[in-house]
């Protein structure tokens, strides 16, 4: 389901963490880098391994696509002018859901940089998108994604038993499933 939008002009910030769209200069680089890691290919089985530059340019055309056509609005999580993780937004089924997912580079796990990046995007979207919910889910075993999603205020509402076949781990998933709402900022 489209959510009829455009990048944000100026991009979000915090002063620290800037998330923009894919694209520009360097992006396949790091992209690369950051997408080769066992830590992120572990949680995030649809990754293709090992991951090539021809990947790079593949999702970061599949990401300028999603602005176009409103399906999916993915951001470069950005310091000091570097890209150094990405955060999508995809409208759920329900009419005011969204759904969130995120990954960081290794150098930049452990500073509240995904933390920075979940706050910005979902100020964004129950503020000035007006949406009633934004929610996301976290591999139960994934502790660093879980942590991401408390430390950025969201509520932690159950578990979806085995509700996803990872294929490189060879195992069914539980997601623990978190929301946020407007006014829980």
């Amino acid at each position: 389901m489209a959510m009829e939008v455009r990048p944000p002009d100026p991009p979000l910030t915090d002063g620290v963490v800037t998330l923009r769209p894919w694209g520009e200069q360097g992006d396949v680089e790091r992209i690369v880098d950051a997408c080769n890691d066992p830590a992120i290919a572990e949680f995030l089985d649809l990754i293709p391994q090992p991951y090539t530059p021809s990947d790079a340019v593949t999702y970061i055309e599949a990401c300028r696509n999603g602005w176009l056509d409103g399906s999916v609005t993915n951001f470069a999580i950005v310091v000091d002018a570097a890209a150094v993780g990405s955060l999508g937004v995809r409208q759920t089924e329900e009419p005011g859901v969204a759904e969130i997912g995120y990954w960081v580079a290794a150098a930049a796990r452990g500073q509240g940089v995904c933390t920075r990046a979940v706050r910005l995007v979902s100020r964004w979207l129950l503020e000035d998108r007006e949406l009633a919910r934004v929610q996301l889910r976290a591999d139960e075993e994934n502790v660093p994604s879980k942590r991401v999603a408390e430390n950025a205020g969201f509520t932690r509402e159950g578990v979806l038993r085995s509700s996803h076949y990872n294929r490189r781990r060879d195992r069914r998933v539980d997601f623990v499933m978190y929301s946020l709402l407007p006014g829980e900022l």
